[in-house]
Formats: structure tokens, C-alpha cells, sequence
């Protein structure tokens, strides 16, 4: 919510206890849910035989969901940045990432291209597409810093390995994030927060004019 200040401006109130509160829940939840997702992503590499490197650009949406889901609910700037950074820091600092602290980095990536379709929308606007933009942009991103990063620049694979992420992106860091999203404010548990008010205000019925 928002308050006027001297001169008519906006001001955003500080972030409320409970919105705060989830962030963490949703951080830690997710932190695990990603270490988890580096054990699927070895077993599919090993499948895959020499074809297992593109394994990770396969899975990469999967580590783009805390993002969309924590801003869809909170819907305040920075969100989806704050929610990828600490699920980062539990996957290195609790459960000893193999990737280490450049984790966090990426994640930084993740969470900002992820949350710059919202923001183009005055996190207001959350439809399909809206998501899957998000997915998008979220895995393009962070793929110029570890195509720099692991020398992937020059290689014939690299635009598929692009093509691959950025649909992994879409999929499961946009589409799959929107469908969590929805199942959630179903069942009547997000009431509380803006997406809860969102909702309600949206079946309240219109006034009719006189």
C-alpha cells in the first residue's frame, strides 16, 4: 500500500512482517527444492550419455520458479530478486552446493530478469504471457554470464544451448510458476496478502452509474 508524502508523491509503506515471513518460507523451501533439482539434473546428464552437458540448460526454468511465485504473491519491487538470493544462500551455505558461492551471483541474474516483466507491469499485470516473459528473460539472462563463465562463447552448440534454456526458461521458470500461482490462491491460503486483496477486489460487483 501506498501513502502520499509532501508534494503528492507516493510513498510505499516497508514491507509487512507477514510478506517478509514468506519471503524466508519461500526461500528456504525452494533452496531445498533446488539442491534437489542438481540431483535430477546429474541423473539426466548421466542418461543423456554425451549429450549430458545440455542437461542443465534442460532443467535451468526449475531454478527460476521462487522468483515469479514470491512476486505474483507480494507483488512489491524486489521480491523475486530478495526470494532467488535466498534460496541461493541455503542451497551454498546448508546444503553445500557444488556450484559455491558464484551461486549467488547467478541467482542475482535469475531473480532480476524474472522480475523485470512485472515491473513493466507496475506488478499489476500477471497473466500467461506476463510469466512466460518472465521465464524468458530470466534464462537469457543468466545465460550471457555462465556462457562467459564456462567458455561456451565459440562453440558450434552454442545457440542451442540458448534455444534450449530460453524454452526451459518459458516452461518451467514461467508457464509451471503460474500454475503454482493459481493453485494456491485457490485453495484460500494467500487471502491474507496482496494477491488475496487482488482477487477480492476483482469479484467485488461493479457500481453501476446512475
Amino acid at each position: 500500500m501506498a501513502e502520499r508524502v509532501p508534494g503528492g508523491r507516493p510513498r510505499r509503506e516497508p514491507l509487512a512482517l507477514k510478506d517478509i515471513v514468506l519471503m524466508v518460507v519461500l526461500g528456504v523451501v525452494f533452496g531445498f527444492l533446488y539442491w534437489a533439482l542438481v540431483q535430477a539434473w546429474n541423473g539426466l546428464a548421466v542418461l543423456m550419455g554425451p549429450a549430458g552437458d545440455l542437461a542443465q540448460h534442460l532443467l535451468l526454468g526449475g531454478w527460476l520458479l521462487v522468483a515469479p511465485i514470491a512476486i505474483a504473491i507480494i507483488r512489491r519491487p524486489g521480491v523475486g530478486v530478495l526470494a532467488e538470493v535466498l534460496a541461493s544462500v541455503v542451497e551454498v551455505v546448508f546444503l553445500g552446493s557444488p556450484v559455491g558461492p558464484l551461486l549467488v551471483v547467478a541467482a542475482l541474474l535469475q531473480g532480476l530478469g524474472s522480475e523485470i516483466p512485472f515491473a513493466l507491469g507496475r506488478y499489476r499485470r500477471f497473466g500467461w504471457a506476463r510469466f512466460a516473459l518472465s521465464g524468458l528473460l530470466g534464462a537469457t539472462l543468466v545465460f550471457g554470464w555462465s556462457a562467459f563463465r564456462f567458455g561456451w562463447y565459440g562453440q558450434d552448440v552454442l545457440v542451442l544451448r540458448l534455444v534450449l534454456q530460453a524454452a526451459s526458461g518459458v516452461v518451467l521458470g514461467g508457464l509451471l510458476a503460474k500454475v503454482v500461482v493459481d493453485a494456491l490462491r485457490r485453495t484460500g491460503v494467500l487471502d491474507g496478502f496482496a494477491i488475496g486483496r487482488a482477487a477480492a477486489a476483482a469479484r467485488e460487483p461493479v457500481a453501476r452509474r446512475g
